[in-house]
């Protein structure tokens, strides 16, 4: 009786071993792989960092003063009067905004219009023109 109880326990410690091995050798292949998307992550935040600066450098307002200088008996650039600015609320509609016609209507010769989808009112005051900073 007394070697069938130390076999099962001999076996019971065994498996044991084998999960606590398992089990470590998955928790180290997770680290590595923890470790791998840190490194990742580092060189895709080097490489934001890389490019905001690359843009700073290339946005230079005297150094585009200088190119328009440059080139402007090619290019012919003219000043953007304030005028031809405008807000995103005064620009026309987008297609997957445009209502669908009604078949029936169409079909029964309706002169009728598809209404346009009304545009959400925004604050006067407020200006939401886009620029091309950097941020």
């Amino acid at each position: 009786m007394l070697r069938t109880f130390d076999l099962v326990l001999i076996g019971v410690m065994t498996a044991a071993a084998a999960v606590t091995y398992t089990i470590k050798h998955r928790a180290e292949l997770k680290l590595e792989e923890v470790h791998r998307l840190e490194a990742e992550i580092k060189l895709e935040k080097d490489t934001i960092d890389l490019l905001k600066a690359d843009w700073a450098l290339l946005s230079q307002p005297n150094r585009l003063e200088r190119l328009v200088n440059n080139y402007n008996g090619e290019l012919q650039l003219q000043p953007t009067p304030s005028t031809s600015l405008v807000h995103a609320r005064e620009l026309p509609m987008l297609k997957s905004q445009v209502p669908v016609p009604d078949i029936t209507e169409a079909k029964a010769g309706s002169a009728k219009k598809a209404k346009p989808v009304p545009a959400v009112p925004e604050a006067e005051d407020e200006d939401l023109m886009a620029t091309g900073s950097v941020e």
